[in-house]
């Protein structure tokens, strides 16, 4: 069961600028880092979801890195080429992402909110990692 502080999230919820860092522990590989900033600014459709910040993967130089999403009313997440991605489970929990041949399973975790984070187990032929990242809003 997941843990929740028993409200169900809305878009709204999300609006904003959150810090944000990720720890990437890849099966075999040296261990990553992402600290960076993520904000979710309004969009016709819903939010924007852009974060930005620098990824550092251990024994490599450090690069900047940026991910975008959009995010509708409905908490389903949009890659930014119009794909459908996943939708956040409103009070938190499992959902997940097939992207043949890997697949992407994922938890969010509200139990902290105004906190939060979301743990991605990724696996497949070429992928096997476990991503946990944390938001905190700034």
């Amino acid at each position: 069961m997941a843990k929740t502080d028993g409200k169900a999230r809305t878009l709204d919820d999300f609006t904003g600028d959150w810090a944000l860092e990720r720890v990437i522990a890849q099966d075999g590989l040296p261990p990553g880092q992402f600290t960076g900033t993520a904000t979710w600014a309004p969009h016709a459709e819903g939010l924007a979801y852009v974060e930005e910040g620098t990824l550092t993967i251990s024994g490599q130089t450090p690069m900047a890195a940026t991910r975008r999403y959009l995010w509708k009313p409905d908490l389903s997440v949009w890659f930014d080429d119009g794909r459908y991605f996943h939708t956040v489970p409103a009070r938190g929990g499992d959902t997940d992402h097939w992207c043949d041949p890997d697949d992407y399973s994922v938890h969010y975790d509200f139990a902290d909110w105004p906190a939060f984070t979301v743990t991605w187990r990724v696996q497949g032929p070429r992928k096997s990692y476990r991503m946990t990242s944390r938001y905190s809003r700034i």
